[in-house]
């Protein structure tokens, strides 16, 4: 190959090889089922304290109930799988003790705890009929706190070095928002009244579509910077790939269902378990793609030659 110059190039280029084949980046540590089933969990607490408090509002009072227990047991029950994955409960009260805007950790720490709460306060104020109008501005309030807990966790891990997470900056938080009102409209439309589950019907659509369009420009690597067919491989390949595919096709089941429900219970169930299912496989994908990147050195270094080569 002719050089500057005139020159032959007598040695080909070198192929990508790391330091005996090592790694780059250490593994994230988070594990499975736990952090998957956080995010899962987190957005539907989420988007279930949203429409509890927008069901109240326009007088669905078995919807709301409905929404305000999903929204406090998520709650529970993720706080409880964030702690185990941490290790040792006092590292979660740890993180309460400075609250850093710079640092997703930090901030998601102070929205799940806050949110925690009044989700809490909110389910037992409808329970027990104690002190209504408290229960209601409880509600009010985990409404505000529940879009964020919904997406912070795509800004969360995509606040990394993790390539396949890094490059999706753009997508996973609308992913995650998409799954988490999706999950909360399945949610609502299992255990709510037909009659009243309207608005979970549409919200499930809703949340539907925005995670198929999501995962889709994320699989394909639309908006990555370098080597956008390279870095969102993982999210097409080996157990990601399986586990995303799954879930595109239980998440179009799941709309499609719901879209023909109608007052139907047992379709509005079926449609619910397939929206549910889709939901964590999505989140079980994200994840495994994340660690495949990381695992792997091409992810990393081949896009730093690319910057490295244009003077980025």
């Amino acid at each position: 190959m002719p050089r500057p110059g005139g020159e032959e190039r007598m040695v080909p280029r070198a192929e990508f090889q790391s330091y005996y084949g090592r790694p780059i980046l250490k593994r994230p540590r988070w594990k499975a089922p736990h952090m998957p089933g956080y995010l899962y969990l987190g957005g539907l607490s989420g988007a279930a304290a949203t429409m509890a408090a927008l069901a109240d509002a326009t007088g669905r009072e078995r919807l709301s109930l409905t929404g305000r227990l999903t929204a406090a047991t998520a709650a529970v029950a993720g706080s409880a799988l964030l702690i185990a994955e941490l290790g040792r409960p006092e590292r979660f009260l740890h993180m309460l003790r400075v609250f850093k805007p710079t640092s997703p950790m930090s901030v998601g720490s102070w929205v799940l705890a806050a949110h925690g709460g009044l989700t809490g306060a909110a389910a037992a104020s409808a329970v027990t009929g104690i002190a209504p109008p408290l229960g209601r501005a409880a509600g009010v309030g985990a409404a505000l706190t529940g879009p964020v807990l919904a997406t912070y966790t795509g800004v969360l891990i995509a606040d990394t070095a993790v390539p396949a997470w890094h490059e999706g900056y753009r997508h996973l938080p609308l992913l995650f928002a998409g799954s988490a009102l999706a999950s909360a409209g399945a949610a609502a439309m299992a255990f709510a009244p037909p009659e009243e589950a309207g608005p979970a019907r549409r919200m499930a659509v809703l949340g539907a579509g925005l995670e198929l369009a999501a995962a889709g420009t994320l699989e394909h690597g639309t908006g990555m910077r370098e080597h956008p067919e390279l870095i969102s491989e993982p999210y097409r390949t080996g157990r990601a790939g399986t586990l995303l595919r799954a879930a595109r096709w239980l998440t179009a089941a799941g709309a499609a269902g719901t879209l023909v429900a109608g007052r139907s219970r047992t379709t509005a169930v079926l449609s619910g378990l397939a929206l549910t299912g889709g939901a964590l496989c999505t989140r079980f994908g994200v994840f495994h793609a994340g660690l495949v990147s990381a695992e792997d050195p091409r992810y990393t270094v081949v896009p730093q030659r690319a910057r490295r080569s244009t003077g980025a």
